[in-house]
């Protein structure tokens, strides 16, 4: 039965196995591991994660679609809630692998719970939106280096893995997807994670502007960072992973306590 696809979902269900295929072969899954699926639609990629042996969580907001997949796929486990408000302490693992053809409108929401929850995380294949592809791994100085970028480089190695057509879904989007790969770092100093957000974020606060004048407008408008090793006269998409590290350092060093 093909259920029509509801646009405050963001559903585009994937119809072309070729492409399906590819996505298993980035995935590699394997017997025994903890795959979450987001939003499994009609059971494309559903259908080779449940054959691997994998014990597979499909998290699915569309409740048409649950009784499909629970009768095709008796093996996976269903939770009918939307991703972004899933508690992810409870799957009690700290190797969950995390997939899925993630709606447009919520993939930086679903990076971002997944940045929180890195230690609990292996890594994730996901197809998003081509333009949201290249900002999540741009290089320092190009137009789609920004806070996304930054802040994956930091927790994460990321991946383009490659572009996908509209043609290959129901209905066809208006634009090109791609699969990235985020395998999670785990040797991270976990002390300097919330003030290296607070840096990233401020620092592309005002993009035009130096970094000196970024930083004085945000929350961190206290702090003198004469002396943090890093040229202030630049701008942020100048600065590379190390340089937001050490105003990170810096800013951690000489102004946590009113972070806190």
């Amino acid at each position: 039965m093909m259920v029509k696809p509801i646009k405050r979902f963001g559903q585009n269900f994937l119809q072309d196995k070729n492409i399906v295929r590819k996505i298993s072969e980035v995935i590699n899954p394997q017997k025994d591991e903890t795959i979450i699926e987001i939003g499994p639609g009609e059971g494309a990629l559903t259908e080779i994660l449940s054959g691997s042996g994998a014990e597979v969580i499909a998290i699915e907001i569309d409740k048409r679609v649950i009784e499909q997949l629970k009768a095709n796929y008796p093996s996976i486990r269903i939770i009918n809630q939307d991703f972004l408000e899933i508690d992810l302490t409870r799957f009690n693992s700290s190797d969950l692998r995390i997939v899925g053809n993630i709606p447009y409108n919520i993939t930086s929401p679903i990076i971002f719970k997944l940045i929180e929850n890195h230690k609990l995380i292996r890594d994730a294949v996901f197809m998003v939106q081509y333009e949201v592809a290249k900002r999540m791994t741009a290089k320092k100085g190009s137009k789609d280096y920004g806070i996304l970028s930054v802040l994956l480089s930091y927790f994460a190695e990321t991946e383009f893995c490659f572009k996908v057509s509209p043609n290959v879904f129901y209905p066809r989007p208006k634009v090109f997807s791609a699969v990235v790969k985020i395998n999670f770092k785990k040797n991270l100093d976990e002390s300097l994670n919330k003030t290296f957000i607070q840096i990233v974020k401020a620092a592309f606060g005002n993009r035009r502007k130096t970094l000196k004048n970024s930083l004085s407008n945000s929350i961190f408008a206290q702090l003198n960072f004469s002396g943090c090793g890093v040229d202030l006269s630049l701008r942020a998409e100048q600065l590379d992973l190390s340089d937001f590290i050490k105003l990170a350092e810096f800013a951690r060093e000489k102004y946590s306590d009113h972070l806190n």
